[in-house]
């Protein structure tokens, strides 16, 4: 049975997930606990992005009655392996520079959580970089903020336009947030309105 919409909690601190929820015209408020986020050695790719967006919203259970809580964790996956946060300048370089010439999968998990409903679904976006040189490298740690992004990179900005060669899937997962996908699961579980004329 559906239910109308709840007030939606959006978990995140990310502010291109906040200008995509704004975007979509969906009122919202940001409440933000940390959460250290580790998974289980064992898990690969979508089960770890699945993983740490349920573990952000137990986090906030106590909200959950009253409100909807949207959660999410995006990884960046080559090579059988995890792509954070740069931890400094130099692993922001050696990242990117794995990222170079190659595809890897952005990969975001989502959770929707109010009271006893608890619903988690995944998103893979494809993206293939052109080759880059260490001086564009470099340039690019220095002079974009991207130590808060997994993958060291923000597809919106500069290294979007100059070397991202292919995207398949959602653009807007690989900034962190599959909007078509929430607006669809939305759309089943709850009686969604945009408050938009006909």
């Amino acid at each position: 049975m559906q239910k109308t919409l709840p007030p939606l909690i959006l978990a995140s601190k990310s502010p291109r997930r906040h200008e995509l929820m704004k975007a979509l015209g969906l009122p919202f408020k940001v409440v933000v606990r940390d959460v250290v986020e580790t998974y289980p050695d064992e898990l690969i790719g979508e089960e770890i992005a699945h993983y740490l967006a349920d573990l952000k919203a137990e986090s906030l259970k106590d909200l959950s009655n009253d409100n909807l809580i949207i959660t999410a964790d995006t990884i960046v996956w080559l090579n059988e392996q995890v792509l954070g946060k740069p931890a400094d300048r130099q692993d922001a370089i050696r990242i990117l520079s794995n990222l170079s010439g190659n595809t890897h999968e952005v990969i975001t998990g989502v959770c929707l959580y109010f009271q006893e409903f608890k619903t988690i679904f995944t998103e893979t976006t494809r993206v293939s970089f052109s080759p880059l040189s260490r001086e564009r490298i470099e340039w690019y740690v220095d002079n974009f903020s991207i130590m808060d992004k997994a993958g060291a990179y923000g597809v919106q900005d500069w290294i979007g336009l100059a070397a991202v060669s292919r995207i398949e899937g959602d653009f807007y997962n690989v900034m962190g947030l599959p909007i078509n996908r929430l607006v669809r699961e939305l759309e089943k579980h709850y009686l969604l309105n945009f408050n938009i004329p006909i």
